[in-house]
């Protein structure tokens, strides 16, 4: 018995320090990866601003990313390629507005630089890669917030743009409603805002048919339970598929139950892919009840 509470409290330390340490490393990859972001809005400031000074703007700027390109490179190796120093100065272009400095002070002949960093920038290099390309200001600043909210990944961020996220919660709203996507992102102040209408499927890669099973259906959507959860909306989380009910001794199977912790309630799903019917409404019905 002695041993047994013995190796029980060697694995829960064990278990404390593994967390903590694994916490340290991630927050140091993401104070390296803000930092790089940071560094290279600097960079595209600083060869904007220096091809401004060039009488021949668009020939003296090609000659500028050559130059520096192969200059970085041959003393700090891989990562600033001519490709890699237009995206930054793209990425200066596009964010110019945001509140971000690195002063550089006099130290001597050398000089010496003091980055003095604001929380400007909340996501990595990848995630502004696709964020730079989105022209529509409100749009782009929704999927920034939305990326930095949510912690999406930089696929995620991707399929939900190419999903047309914002345009799809755009349609059900005022524009006043709309500008708080741009400011906010998504603010849940009805149980109507936590779904999404409509859901996009693409991710479940069902071949092209004229009509697919419930059976077909649901199968595919628990083989990507996690992307259909991120599609479906915020706060959900799978309870059970083909769940039996019982209301006054008739059993009622529902295809899939979800739990949303923002509403506090269960929420039923009955897939259906021919055309509702009347008893289709009686069974929700029942369903509600229960």
């Amino acid at each position: 018995m002695i041993i047994n509470n013995e190796i029980e409290k060697s694995d829960s330390l064990f278990n404390k320090v593994f967390q903590l340490v694994e916490l340290a490393r991630m927050q140091v990859i993401t104070a390296v990866n803000l930092a790089m972001v940071h560094t290279y809005f600097e960079i595209g400031k600083m060869i904007v601003e220096e091809e401004q000074e060039g009488k021949d703007r668009a020939k003296y700027g090609k000659y500028v990313l050559k130059e520096l390109s192969k200059r970085l490179t041959d003393q700090l190796g891989k990562g600033f390629s001519e490709q890699n120093l237009r995206n930054m100065r793209q990425f200066f272009i596009k964010f110019a507005d945001r509140d971000i400095s690195i002063r550089q002070k006099a130290s001597g002949e050398l000089g010496k630089v003091d980055f003095t960093f604001f929380n400007s920038f909340n996501l990595g290099w990848s995630h502004y890669l696709v964020l730079m390309r989105i022209e529509n200001i409100s749009e782009r600043n929704f999927y920034e917030i939305e990326s930095h909210k949510n912690n999406w990944s930089e696929p995620q961020l991707k399929r939900q743009y190419h999903s047309s996220l914002y345009e799809r919660l755009a349609l059900s709203r005022d524009k006043e409603q709309v500008l708080k996507l741009a400011e906010q992102g998504q603010i849940i102040e009805k149980s109507t805002d936590i779904l999404k209408n409509p859901l996009v499927l693409e991710f479940l890669s069902l071949e092209e048919s004229n009509g697919y099973s419930e059976s077909t259906l649901e199968k595919a959507i628990i083989s990507k339970l996690q992307h259909f959860l991120l599609e479906f909306g915020k706060g959900f989380l799978f309870e059970a598929r083909q769940k039996r009910f019982t209301f006054d001794e008739v059993h009622f199977f529902v295809d899939l139950v979800f739990y949303n912790r923002l509403l506090q309630c269960y929420v039923l799903i009955d897939l259906k892919t021919d055309k509702l019917v009347h008893q289709d409404i009686g069974h929700a019905n029942v369903c509600q009840l229960l």
